[in-house]
């Protein structure tokens, strides 16, 4: 990118505008930062109810694959960047023919192969759980049982928990390799896990890099459900590791864009990195209400080729994950599900709700997230419980 992209400029003969392939809710949060910014914004997604396409300038509602809707991305947008890992890279090598695109098409077909991702991150130094890449019968008979028990996943298309089969045995492990059909996998060992955290960097085209205070997460079910940022939340020094695997698997991309890099705290205080998300990133959310610059407004700097300053977490704070299984089912009057209860949830201090504007929910779909900010981390995890009691969320 020769020159930065200022919001209300002229480009193009059009006023400056930013594109996102996918229309989920980061790329409404995107989009809502971009807008807050001054820029106008398009989203191509092929779903007409998208939650990003409903708030969006333009919604150009056709496949990522189809040649039509990528050439009006590409007239409409000044700038293009994802919402999600699983858009076609292919699609991005054509855009980036034409438009800048952030982050790049090499970095997204990365993180879409567990296998190239892995052994990325062990080209730039950073620790990985041992592992072996199953893609014929020949590997999977040669497989160490040092590897057992282990999970095997899917190289591709595994998120949230998808994809993922526990195996304790060698034949448990050839069954688990049939169900998921014998498509390449990784079998990672299992290792005796002691927290979960994530790293949100930000980089620019010239490599300047910010990055966020070190997150720790709780999964359940595969899906990230709290995540708890302040200070103490990760022991300084295990903070510091991971700050500075994130920014050296960031370099070695020659990264353009906000990146997460999920870790595994081990019992006995070692780190492992897991994977990475080439986007923002589910336990970023907090950065909305706490910090001074939310992950989103980074995603918007580094596609338009703006400064990057180090964003200042301000308030202690826990994100709730809220997911569809909040929503009651149908009443018997046969008026649908009720929303759950937000009038007593925002009476509590400091609580900020988000919700993607999702038109149905169902078990383990994404509906929104709830922020708790605070003076002290005390305050704000009595409060997130309340808040979590109210909604039927299990305590933490």
């Amino acid at each position: 990118m020769s020159r930065a992209i200022l919001p209300g400029a002229m480009v193009n003969g059009q006023m400056a505008t930013l594109g996102v392939m996918g229309g989920g809710q980061l790329g409404r949060m995107f989009v809502h930062a971009a807008q807050a910014m001054g820029y106008f914004t398009v989203v191509l997604d092929p779903d007409a109810a998208s939650p990003a396409g409903r708030v969006s300038h333009h919604h150009i509602q056709t496949d990522y694959w189809d040649e039509q809707g990528l050439a009006q991305l590409m007239q409409r947008c000044a700038a293009i960047t994802t919402e999600f890992e699983n858009v076609p890279a292919p699609a991005l090598v054509t855009l980036g023919a034409h438009r800048p695109v952030a982050p790049a098409s090499e970095s997204v077909a990365i993180a879409q192969d567990r296998a190239a991702e892995k052994a990325h991150f062990v080209r730039c130094g950073v620790p990985v759980a041992p592992h072996a890449v199953i893609e014929k019968a020949e590997q999977l008979a040669a497989v160490s049982d040092n590897l057992l028990p282990g999970i095997l996943k899917t190289t591709r298309m595994g998120y949230d928990g998808k994809g993922q089969i526990r195996v304790k045995t060698r034949e448990a492990l050839v069954d688990a390799w049939a169900a998921l059909k014998n498509v390449p996998c990784v079998l990672e060992k299992m290792l005796p896990l002691q927290a979960e955290c994530s790293v949100i960097v930000a980089r620019g085209a010239d490599g300047q890099m910010v990055n966020f205070p070190v997150q720790l997460n709780l999964h359940r079910d595969g899906i990230l459900a709290v995540t708890s940022v302040y200070e103490g939340a990760v022991p300084t020094d295990v903070a510091a590791q991971a700050v500075a695997a994130t920014r050296a698997i960031a370099e070695g991309l020659h990264y353009v864009g906000v990146l997460c890099v999920e870790f595994f705290l081990l019992e006995g205080g070692q780190l492992v990195v897991n994977e990475m998300a080439p986007r923002p990133h589910n336990s970023g959310h907090y950065t909305m209400n706490a910090c001074d610059q939310s992950q989103f407004e980074l995603q918007v700097r580094t596609l338009a080729g703006l400064p990057l300053s180090q964003p200042r977490q301000h308030s202690s704070a826990i994100m709730l994950n809220l997911l569809g299984d909040l929503w009651p089912e149908a009443t018997p009057t046969g008026k649908g599900p009720t929303s759950p209860a937000w009038g007593q949830v925002l009476a509590l201090p400091g609580t900020h709700l988000h919700l993607y504007g999702k038109l149905s929910a169902r078990p383990g779909r994404k509906m929104g997230h709830l922020n708790i900010t605070g003076a002290t981390p005390e305050a704000v995890r009595a409060t997130a419980l309340q808040a979590a009691a109210l909604l039927g969320i299990e305590a933490f």
